[in-house]
């Protein structure tokens, strides 16, 4: 059976949806994007998601085609329709359909689309319990990487340098400092101390991000928002990363050097631990 799907104001067989070719996100990936991880039928951080969706939208002028309120009935309508216990709901909003022009079309109205991706036993992934490994990349895209817009083709690309090289993932340097992984937040532990880029124009402001600062605060672990580079992040006691889809997953290797025994590092897996059950707890 196909997975229903939402496009504009219809729940439709994915086979059944279509979106114009005259669609400013085929055309300009004049877009935004959400993921929203499901546990047990139930929705992790939704809000948060909805607010950084709002300032995304905010930041380029462009309109919210529903509520809040009726962005979540939809999604709790497609985990109904789908059966979906453990997977992802995707989102994604663009500004509309309108003959190609560099210019913003006026009066158009945005198109909204959502499907869902199962993932059984996303929580338990067996990745947590040996790591990632990652190599350095130079980090060329725009400057806005803030807003969550569908531009993803150099990320894309970043991953397949990675696979290429048979490793898991890439983080992405500018002027000699780790700005972020190609679909996560990045960190190092060193000493016990939690170190992740400081917010800004420079990186996505991650929704499970804001999440594990704050369970960390409460348990008592140190956290330090600033910059770091790549031979700091090789000299670190441990690593992780963090996004919706893999919530806390460590990081075991940078540029072919081990981090510490080559393992998954205790502060990681704790994080993981607490944020997955935290996060259920609140689960809409």
């Amino acid at each position: 059976m196909s997975r229903i799907v939402y496009v504009n104001g219809e729940f439709l067989p994915e086979e059944k949806a279509k979106v114009s070719v005259f669609d400013r996100g085929f055309l300009f990936a004049d877009g935004v994007y959400e993921v929203t991880s499901v546990l047990g039928g139930k929705l992790i951080d939704f809000g948060g998601h909805a607010k950084r969706l709002a300032r995304s939208l905010g930041e380029l002028e462009m309109n919210s085609p529903v509520t809040e309120d009726e962005l979540l009935e939809i999604h709790r309508e497609l985990v109904k329709r789908n059966n979906l216990e453990d997977g992802l709901i995707y989102l994604q909003v663009t500004r509309g359909a309108a003959d190609r022009d560099f210019a913003y079309p006026e009066g158009v109205k945005p198109t909204l689309v959502l499907f869902t991706q199962s993932k059984p036993g996303l929580a338990n992934s067996p990745v947590a319990e040996v790591g990632l490994k990652v190599i350095s990349i130079p980090d060329i895209r725009w400057g806005r990487r803030d807003i969550k817009t569908v531009q993803l083709l150099y990320p894309s690309m970043g991953k397949m340098m990675a696979k290429a090289e048979g490793k898991d993932d890439a983080w992405m340097v500018e002027d000699g400092v780790v700005t972020e992984g190609t679909s996560n937040n990045a960190y190092i532990v060193k000493d016990g101390k939690i170190i992740t880029r400081h917010l800004g124009n420079e990186i996505l402001h991650g929704i499970t991000r804001a999440a594990v600062l704050r369970f960390a605060s409460e348990a008592q672990m140190h956290v330090e928002e600033r910059s770091f580079s790549i031979e700091e992040a090789k000299a670190a006691d441990e690593a992780f990363i963090t996004s919706a889809s893999a919530f806390v997953m460590p990081v075991v290797e940078i540029d072919n050097v081990p981090l510490g025994d080559g393992k998954p590092g205790s502060v990681s897996r704790r994080l993981r631990e607490i944020y997955l059950e935290e996060s259920r707890k609140v689960a809409l």
